[in-house]
């Protein structure tokens, strides 16, 4: 039985998706639930499922194509054999060819003959500038499939001179630019160019965090199960100043101001295709184990393209690390249409004055860019040193260990 394969539903704002690898080619046989192919939108990436078990009959929209939500963009065959099955036939019935003195004529013409081209390894041939009889087929009845041409495109060239010579040239590579590229790009550029941005920077001595995250880490993970790390006590300490400094988790609707009295906080994350920043809902009724598990689970899921769109809509603040990358000290762009985002760098062991003496402490910057049209400059600074005033007295949060 013949099924279509349609671009499902991704959101009720999205009508239009780009398709990205086809993880199963043409020909190719699938369990039932195996991902087909990656479909993209400017927020998330999923994977389109195979309804039953089968094999891919044709692929009708290729990777980096358009198409609409509901869209046919390829076939597929429910039942069909599997390619193991599929090349192990032709062994079986060639002793029947061969003993058939009626055919014995027409035999050789058959198996001369050029095996079958995927319409996806034409167009590969093509581009490599191969010729059929330089491939060797693997799929199901002696179909050449993409694959085959690659395989054989990535062997070393000869003469070995040639080679050498090609090694040295300049080349550029041209690739389209995903959807959730694309919206990142629209995003930032939008926030240049409608916000007052302004960022303001502080420096926090982490001597006391990493005490006690030394002390306490074993009985935290023995009785959560995950490790305490630093996100959870700049969240805690975010909300804090946030609840000190309402204008920075407001934001600019039309010619009215939105206060919140809630706190849902973004983090940002590099994910498989670029950065995304899940929200942290009602982050101020979590525990620090409760922040550290999110993240974790979060930051496990955009690795692997997994995030929904409900994860990475709406949110107050945005928190972003730049630190885990070696940044020493940037200035990040606010996430509109929120008014503040409180950059995160590396920790490095610096001299600094304490008590009339000089000694090294482990030192990081902070920065909050803010929307000025919102968020005043006494405003900002209040945030930063409410911030620097937890982190650094840790103590004076609820740690549950």
């Amino acid at each position: 039985m013949t099924l279509e394969l349609k671009v499902p539903s991704v959101g009720e704002s999205i009508t239009e998706v780009q398709i990205g690898e086809w993880l199963v080619p043409e020909g190719q046989s699938a369990q039932k639930e195996q991902s087909l192919v990656v479909i993209e939108t400017d927020k998330v990436s999923l994977e389109l499922p195979a309804p039953e078990s089968g094999t891919v009959l044709r692929i009708l929209k290729h990777t980096g194509e358009k198409a609409f939500v509901g869209e046919v963009i390829g076939t597929f065959e429910a039942g069909a054999v599997a390619p193991a099955q599929a090349k192990s036939a032709p062994a079986k019935s060639a002793p029947v060819a061969a003993a058939a003195p009626a055919v014995k004529a027409a035999a050789p013409v058959k198996a001369a003959a050029e095996p079958r081209v995927m319409p996806a390894a034409a167009r590969a041939l093509h581009d490599a500038g191969l010729g059929v009889k330089e491939i060797t087929p693997s799929g199901p009845g002696g179909r050449v499939l993409k694959e085959d041409v690659q395989h054989a495109a990535e062997k070393p060239a000869a003469p070995a001179p040639v080679t050498a010579q090609a090694s040295g040239e300049r080349h550029e590579e041209v690739v389209p630019m995903t959807p959730l590229r694309k919206r990142i790009a629209q995003r930032l550029v939008e926030a240049q160019n409608t916000a007052a941005l302004l960022t303001t920077v502080n420096e926090i001595d982490m001597t006391a965090v990493l005490e006690l995250r030394k002390e306490h880490q074993e009985a935290f993970v023995a009785r959560h199960g995950v490790k305490l790390g630093f996100m959870s006590f700049f969240v805690k300490a975010s909300i804090e100043a946030l609840a000190a400094t309402p204008q920075v988790n407001a934001e600019i609707r039309g010619e009215s101001i939105v206060y919140r009295n809630y706190y849902d906080i973004g983090i940002a994350i590099g994910g498989g295709k670029g950065l995304v920043v899940p929200i942290l809902r009602n982050a101020e009724r979590l525990s620090f184990a409760g922040i550290e598990s999110a993240i974790s689970e979060l930051g496990a899921r955009a690795q692997n393209n997994k995030l929904t769109l409900e994860e990475l809509s709406g949110g107050t603040f945005t928190i972003s690390n730049g630190g885990v990358y070696g940044s020493l000290l940037s200035t990040p762009i606010v996430n509109p249409p929120q008014s503040g985002i409180l950059g995160l760098h590396a920790i490095q062991e610096r001299p600094v004055a304490r008590a009339g003496q000089v000694v090294i402490r482990p030192m990081m910057y902070v920065a909050l860019t803010y929307d000025h049209r919102l968020v005043d400059g006494r405003e900002a600074v209040t945030f930063l040193k409410r911030i620097k005033e937890c982190v650094e007295n840790p103590a004076r949060m609820l740690l549950e260990v």
